[in-house]
């Protein structure tokens, strides 16, 4: 039968704890449980959910703040303290460890009363662990601030803390995926914000494209100058006397010049109603107001988050101030029991209570703003980078434009200079000669020798 008992009890201590259950041995030897969240406490080893509950010998429902275990249950709802059994306790006076009520075994070797002030209030606020042990509450803010970070009212994951992030639009460089954070200036003195980086991009985008027009409307002055002083040389009567076919393909040269002074006209005034007009008139003066509509609403967004993160903080402060006092009038409770001091001791850990919920109303509230400015800068930042691509898509096709009335010009030039290069191709001084001669001949009769 012993033996039977004795296998039951090893199989049954073999078996790994319930979820949220600890075991931690008293300075007497003995083990006893603890459930980090519901603070329940007992000597038997807790039995998983599929099986029969165990009977705590004690339990209490507390504050998420006061306790340091996140509850999810609502302010309202939360119940009361209930009667927890105390027994004293040979403290170590190095460890101080806080433990269950006595099992029906040991009740009869309960001592008198003595150091029970301490256990009342081990088991009313505070969660029974280890030497060293630090609470979940401290130990959740602890992991908080080494995985994330807080720049300029915006929080991030630290280097290498938590789950790999994913570009939202991999492999395409988009505005949308590199600009969450500010940069500073040269000087170091000062912060940019990353979406002010984009509507900077823009705003030279714009002056970019003003100065090509003005660089194409330079081009057309130099045209329309060139083609005036073309058509000027060409009424020049410099060489007009020259005869024969060099004098008809020398006519024909300054001939060409005025119809390439015609060519260069039409260029330039192709120039300014398919080139200059377009790049000045894209995205007028709305432009500039739609920008600033966009960096408003952004820049809302991100006063709103440093206000919810001001609260945060003002609540976070708020908490431990609470907390703290709460941990004065507990140790005020173990030096002397009594109806007031009991008394402060319930108001301040209500307000324990009310500071932490209003810090989780707060860090709520904080969330929704940065998840309202994430989604804002997402979708904006992806309407400014399709503004981007039509502009230089719009710069492109005016540009090709360019080249092409360019190529045309050569082309129309080309037209005016070939009768002139076959008039040269047929230029014959031999038949020059010939001709020049029957025109001004005067006799073909030689003279001769006179005789003596």
């Amino acid at each position: 039968m012993d033996s039977t008992l004795t296998n039951s009890r090893e199989a049954t201590e073999s078996r790994p704890l319930p979820p949220g259950w600890t075991s931690y041995t008293s300075p007497d030897g003995l083990t006893y449980y603890v459930n980090g969240c519901s603070k329940e406490t007992t000597w038997r080893r807790p039995s998983s959910p599929a099986e029969a509950p165990q009977r705590p010998l004690a339990r209490h429902n507390s504050s998420t703040y006061a306790t340091g275990c996140h509850s999810g249950a609502k302010t309202g709802q939360r119940a009361e303290t209930t009667t927890v059994a105390l027994r004293k306790l040979t403290i170590n006076k190095r460890t101080k460890l806080k433990l269950p009520a006595l099992s029906p075994k040991e009740e009869k070797k309960k001592p008198g009363p003595g150091l029970w002030r301490s256990e009342l209030l081990s088991a009313m606020f505070c969660s029974a662990k280890p030497p060293g042990a630090v609470s979940p509450a401290k130990r959740q803010i602890k992991e908080v601030k080494e995985t994330k970070t807080t720049i300029n009212c915006v929080t991030f994951p630290l280097p290498g803390e938590g789950p790999e992030q994913q570009l939202l639009k991999p492999n395409e460089w988009s505005y949308c995926d590199y600009f969450w954070t500010d940069r500073k200036d040269p000087q170091g003195t000062t912060s940019v914000a990353g979406f002010e980086v984009l509507l900077q991009k823009q705003l030279k985008g714009k002056q970019m494209q003003k100065e090509m027009a003005e660089f194409v409307h330079e081009r057309i002055k130099i045209e329309e100058e060139y083609a005036k002083n073309l058509s000027k040389l060409s009424l020049s009567t410099l060489a007009a006397q020259e005869e024969g076919t060099l004098g008809e393909a020398w006519t024909q040269l300054k001939k060409s010049l005025h119809d390439e002074a015609e060519v260069h006209l039409k260029f330039s005034n192709k120039l300014h109603s398919e080139v200059e007009k377009p790049l000045l008139t894209f995205r007028g003066d709305n432009f500039k107001k739609d920008l600033k509509k966009y960096d408003h609403h952004i820049a809302d967004l991100r006063k709103q988050l440093a206000s919810r993160y001001a609260s945060v903080e003002k609540a976070r402060k708020a908490l431990a101030d609470r907390q703290k006092d709460l941990e004065v009038k507990t140790q005020q409770l173990e030096i002397k029991l009594s109806n007031k001091t009991e008394e402060d001791i319930k108001k301040a850990r209500r307000k324990s209570t009310q500071a932490g919920d209003d810090l989780m109303r707060c860090v709520d509230l904080y969330n929704q703003t940065q998840s309202k400015w994430f989604e804002e800068m997402v979708t904006t930042s992806m309407e400014l980078e399709k503004l981007e691509v039509d502009r230089i898509e719009w710069i492109q096709q005016h540009l090709r434009q360019y080249t092409t009335l360019r190529h045309e010009t050569d082309m129309f030039n080309q037209s005016t200079v070939e009768p002139v290069d076959q008039l040269l191709q047929t230029v014959d001084p031999g038949k020059d000669r010939e001709l020049w001669v029957k025109e001004n001949k005067t006799g073909e009769v030689r003279p001769v020798d006179m005789d003596i």
